[in-house]
C-alpha cells in the first residue's frame, strides 16, 4: 500500500448519522460488554480453580469463554471509543489489526465448537476409548493446531488487504473488517476474495460439517439407548448445540448484513454488529451455567469460599 496513503485515517461516517441511537448505543455496549467479560472471567476462574473440572470439554469451554473476550475486546472498547470521541477515526494498521483479531475470534469459535462436538461424540458412542483419544496432551495439540492455523490464515488476509492502495477512507460501519477495507480499494482484486473464500470454507464451513457430522452419529447411538441414556446425552449436549445454532445465526446475518450493508437501515447495522460479537461472549457462560450442574455446583462452592475469606 502506498504510505502516503496509508498515513490517511478510516473515517466512520455511521457514528454521526446515530442521532437518538447515540447514548442508548454507548450503554447497551459498555453494560454487554463488560456483563460479558465478568461472566466470561469467572467462568474461566472457576474452571481452573476447580481441580474436577480440569477435563477436555471444560478446557475447550475455557478456550471457548477466551475466544469470545478477545473477540468482544477487539470491537467493542473501540466502539465506545467512538461514541465518547467527536472525530471517529482509526489508522489503517488500527484497521488491520482489528480485522487480524476479529477473524480469528470468527474461526476460533466455529474450530472450539468443533472440538468440543468431537469431545461428545467420543464421549457417547466411544466411552471405552475417551480416556485414551482425548488426552491432555493430544487435546493441548488440537488446540495449538487451531490457533496456528487461524493465526496464519489471518496474518495472509491482513497482508494482501495492507497491500491495497486505498481511494477512499470513509465508511458507513461501527468497525473494520477485510470486506470494507477492500471496497474502499481503487480497484478490486479477485485474490483476496478467492483467498477469503478459502478461509471461510476451512475455518467455517468445514468445522460447521465436523459438528453436524458429530451430532449425527451421536443422535444414531442414542436413539438406540434407553430412555435414561437418552436424557442424559440430550443434558449433555443441549448447551453445546445451543451455542453452535446461535453462533451460526449471527455468523450467518453477519455474513449476509457484510453483502448488504448499504442497503441495511441504521438500526440494522448496529443490531447486526453487537449480535455477532457482543452477544454470543455474553451469552456463552449463560448458557453452560445454567445447564452444566457440574459448574453450577462449582460456582457455588468458589463463591461460598470467597465469601468466606471475607
Amino acid at each position: 500500500m502506498n504510505s502516503s496513503v496509508s498515513t490517511l485515517p478510516v473515517t466512520f461516517t455511521v457514528y454521526g448519522a446515530l442521532g437518538l441511537y447515540h447514548f442508548a448505543l454507548l450503554l447497551s455496549v459498555f453494560v454487554l460488554y463488560i456483563s460479558g467479560l465478568c461472566l466470561n472471567l469467572v467462568l474461566v476462574l472457576v474452571i481452573c480453580v476447580e481441580s474436577r473440572l480440569h477435563r477436555p470439554m471444560y478446557v475447550l469451554l475455557v478456550n471457548l469463554s477466551l475466544s469470545g473476550v478477545m473477540g468482544s475486546s477487539s470491537v467493542c472498547p473501540n466502539i465506545i471509543k467512538h461514541l465518547l470521541s467527536k472525530r471517529q477515526e482509526t489508522s489503517v494498521p488500527g484497521c488491520l489489526t482489528q480485522v487480524f483479531f476479529t477473524n480469528v475470534y470468527a474461526g476460533c469459535v466455529f474450530c472450539m465448537l468443533a472440538l468440543m462436538a468431537y469431545d461428545r461424540y467420543v464421549s457417547i458412542c466411544k466411552p471405552l476409548l475417551y480416556h485414551s483419544i482425548m488426552t491432555p496432551a493430544k487435546v493441548k495439540l488440537m488446540l495449538v493446531t487451531v490457533y496456528l492455523i487461524l493465526s496464519l490464515t489471518s496474518a495472509v488476509q491482513v497482508y494482501l488487504t495492507s497491500r491495497l492502495r486505498l481511494c477512499r477512507h470513509s465508511v458507513d460501519k461501527l468497525l473494520c473488517d477485510s470486506l470494507v477495507i477492500s471496497n474502499l480499494s481503487c480497484k478490486k482484486t479477485t485474490v483476496i476474495s478467492v483467498y477469503g473464500l478459502c478461509c471461510a470454507v476451512c475455518v467455517i464451513i468445514f468445522p460447521c460439517f465436523l459438528v453436524i457430522l458429530s451430532y449425527v452419529h451421536i443422535f444414531t447411538v442414542v436413539l438406540k439407548t434407553s430412555k435414561d441414556s437418552q436424557k442424559k446425552a440430550l443434558q449433555t449436549c443441549t448447551p453445546h448445540l445451543v451455542t453452535f445454532i446461535n453462533f451460526s445465526v449471527a455468523s450467518f446475518f453477519g455474513v449476509i448484513y457484510n453483502r448488504m450493508s448499504h442497503e441495511v437501515p441504521k438500526p440494522v447495522n448496529i443490531l447486526t454488529c453487537l449480535n455477532f460479537f457482543v452477544i454470543p461472549p455474553l451469552l456463552h457462560p449463560i448458557i453452560y451455567g445454567m445447564k452444566m450442574r457440574e459448574i453450577r455446583q462449582s460456582m457455588n462452592k468458589v463463591m461460598k469460599e470467597k465469601i468466606m475469606q471475607l
